[in-house]
């Protein structure tokens, strides 16, 4: 099947007109739509006969569908990535919303700026936030494990910056309070003045000429402990999402509800959500994936509008993004992200 761009090329000017009028009134109302109800809309006087031809024509392309027995239609992942990349108009950021951004941002706290972030654009948008933090990179003052249980413990980070950070992970069998002390030593011993970054490059070394005088369970500890701060599983233990009763709103349809449940899983499990931050990466600016585009989505249905954030150095160090339905309100929430993520880079690199 062609891509979006090539179908948007073979149609007429008849056939675009219809097929963004479409669009935009399932965007706003979120029902099939009828040729009656197109014919009324069209600035061209056309029959709703000739309606009728041109969305079977357009279904036939794949890019409009017909749900249930509705004699209406709705568009396709591929319609509605056809419509974002080539027809839709992106409306300007409205002051109230930017208000409640700006009032968002701020404090001493990443981490509490950072929720508050998430809480304004899901109450702004009406749908979940996602918001990936960036690393820690403050140099470390102090480092704790406590035990949760058999096989849960806790790492306490206390940065010079007077942040702290806590991590739950899965300690070697047998851990005692004596090892656990042990670990705590050693590692402070290595740890303060370095970033997360700095240590995990010498605390192989260190392991390495002290393994004799560290106790086993210690050393495992230390290692264990280690591994959360490897740069492939972080992204997952710095996922803040907001606003997921937005999704259940006005939701009744059976199918809906098992969709939602679907996604609310996945989000549970951070399944995939690493990936946003490399996507998010591939190119600036506001990204969007729409249902299937992403594995994540694909079998809820959903959206995302993400937008990677930067510092000053002009790394990619996070992203915030907007999670919905596929119906989502495309030209309103991409210039609310694409704002959010420039306005949270601006703060942390003044931070810096």
């Amino acid at each position: 099947m062609e891509d979006g761009s090539e179908l948007m090329k073979d149609m007429n000017s008849r056939s675009r007109e219809v097929f963004r009028c479409l669009v935009e009134s399932y965007l706003e109302t979120g029902d099939p739509v009828g040729s009656r109800n197109l014919a009324r809309n069209l600035t061209e006087k056309v029959s709703a006969a000739t309606i009728r031809n041109v969305m079977q024509d357009l279904e036939y392309m794949g890019l409009l569908n017909s749900p249930h027995v509705s004699a209406g239609r709705v568009p396709t992942d591929l319609g509605l990535r056809m419509f974002v990349d080539g027809l839709l108009e992106v409306s300007n950021l409205d002051h109230t919303d930017r208000e409640k951004i700006d009032a968002s941002v701020g404090g001493s706290d990443v981490g509490g700026m950072m929720d508050r972030v998430g809480q304004a654009l899901s109450g702004i948008t009406a749908g979940a936030s996602l918001v990936l933090t960036p690393k820690q990179e403050a140099p470390i003052k102090h480092i704790e494990f406590v035990s949760l249980g058999a096989d849960r413990a806790l790492v306490v980070l206390v940065f010079a910056d007077g942040q702290v950070e806590n991590r739950v992970f899965t300690p070697p069998v047998g851990q005692t309070p004596s090892s656990m002390r042990e670990a705590a030593n050693f590692l402070n011993a290595i740890a303060e003045g370095r970033t997360i970054s700095e240590l995990q490059k010498v605390m192989g070394e260190e392991i390495n000429r002290h393994r004799q005088e560290l106790d086993r369970l210690a050393r495992e500890l230390v290692e264990s402990g280690g591994a959360l701060w490897d740069s492939e599983g972080d992204p997952n233990e710095r996922l803040i999402v907001r606003g997921r009763s937005n999704l259940l709103a006005g939701g009744t349809d059976v199918q809906d509800l098992d969709r939602i449940r679907t996604l609310f899983d996945d989000l549970e499990r951070k399944r995939d959500i690493a990936d946003f931050l490399e996507l998010a990466d591939q190119g600036d600016g506001v990204r969007i994936f729409i249902g299937s585009e992403n594995k994540l989505f694909s079998l809820s249905g959903s959206s995302l509008v993400v937008s990677p954030y930067m510092n000053s150095d002009r790394k990619i160090i996070g992203a915030v993004g907007v999670i919905g339905p596929t119906r989502l309100n495309y030209g309103r929430i991409v210039p609310i992200v694409d704002y959010t993520a420039q306005l949270v880079g601006k703060m942390i690199s003044d931070r810096g």
